[in-house]
């Protein structure tokens, strides 16, 4: 799925922050122009995506937020906004006025929401998340961002039953961005993550809400256990590291933010959304050749041979690289263009 950038800029400064370094350093314009989003309607028609996410900084930042998510519902795309629900009240208003009548599946948001009590917000930024859940809950799934291993998730219960939120909970990593510094979750404590996950499960039972595990957790620090709990709550568990593909308001494209600065390229370099995808998917492959996983045993990990766990978040990967040789990276990314960029795109 690809992931629109409507602005650079953001009004959080989260402790976890995957985007920090991208936003800090960027130099390009702040907002996406109308001419860029119907170019990238058009293009992501062309290659059949039927979907499609708004990101930013913070979507709703941009004068036209809910003039362009509108217009994207209209050219009959699926639309998930990733927003943190801070917005002002004229932007909210507006966007309840525009999405009156429709129906949830044509536009939905993830709010990503911090414990007030361990990431402390300014007030008037916590009553306007409030005001954007009761305005909008119906069409917004929680999500939550675990940076610390004594996170509490049960704020986030009470907010469900309150607002009549999505039953369902988007539970993300995060994770370490290479040239930078932020708060993240090594790989030596993700087993104590899941588990401390688990120890809520009679409140995921008791409020039948399912919990949907972005990318970035190995299938060997989950038990049998906690598998088959997980499949009888239909969650879900994603051990596989995919391509998330960032668009610019530039029309620059990189690998997810956390790995922004491994190697961004033009959007006009690629005849499609497909060929974006398979390029940053074989470039990753290569990278995995280089080392294996975030533990020592990945290296000989049947599910990994299987491809049933990708070995850990590719971010994780590339920081230790950048740590330990970051030549090697360099000499990756080399190599790879050589040899596979005008193959995968089209372009000589």
């Amino acid at each position: 799925m690809a992931n629109i950038l409507l602005t650079n800029k953001c009004i959080r400064a989260c402790p976890y922050c995957f985007a920090g370094k991208e936003m800090a350093l960027s130099s390009r314009k702040d907002f996406i122009s109308w001419e860029n989003i119907v170019y990238l309607a058009d293009f992501l028609q062309a290659s059949g995506e039927k979907h499609l996410s708004l990101l930013g900084g913070e979507p709703a930042i941009h004068p036209q937020f809910v003039d362009i998510l509108l217009y994207l519902i209209d050219r009959g795309f699926g639309v998930t906004t990733f927003t943190s629900g801070v917005m002002s009240t004229t932007t909210r208003e507006e966007l309840e006025k525009g999405l009156a009548g429709l129906l949830p599946d044509k536009a939905h948001f993830v709010c990503n929401i911090n414990n007030p009590s361990q990431t402390p917000a300014p007030k008037s930024e916590n009553e306007q998340v409030h005001a954007f859940l009761s305005g909008l809950g119906a069409w917004t799934m929680p999500g939550f961002n675990i940076y610390r291993k004594d996170f509490d998730l049960e704020f986030i219960f009470d907010l469900i039953g309150r607002y009549g939120l999505k039953k369902r909970l988007r539970l993300g990593l995060a994770h370490p961005i290479p040239g930078s510094e932020n708060e993240f979750i090594r790989a030596e404590d993700i087993g104590a993550v899941i588990e401390r996950l688990y120890s809520y499960r009679d409140l995921f039972n008791q409020l039948h809400v399912r919990p949907n595990f972005d990318c970035g957790f190995p299938l060997c620090r989950v038990t049998d256990e906690q598998l088959g709990w997980l499949a009888r709550l239909s969650g879900r568990m994603n051990f596989i590291c995919n391509p998330a593909i960032d668009i610019t308001p530039d029309m620059q494209v990189y690998c997810c933010f956390p790995l922004a600065s491994l190697n961004k390229k033009s959007l006009f370099e690629f005849d499609s959304f497909k060929a974006i995808v398979a390029y940053y998917r074989n470039l990753q492959a290569c990278v995995r050749g280089e080392i294996g996983g975030i533990y020592e045993e990945c290296a000989t990990c049947v599910h990994r041979a299987q491809e049933m766990c990708a070995g850990g978040g590719a971010c994780q990967l590339v920081k230790r690289m950048a740590d330990e040789a970051p030549e090697t990276i360099l000499d990756i990314v080399d190599a790879y263009d050589k040899a596979y960029l005008p193959e995968r795109t089209g372009v000589a």
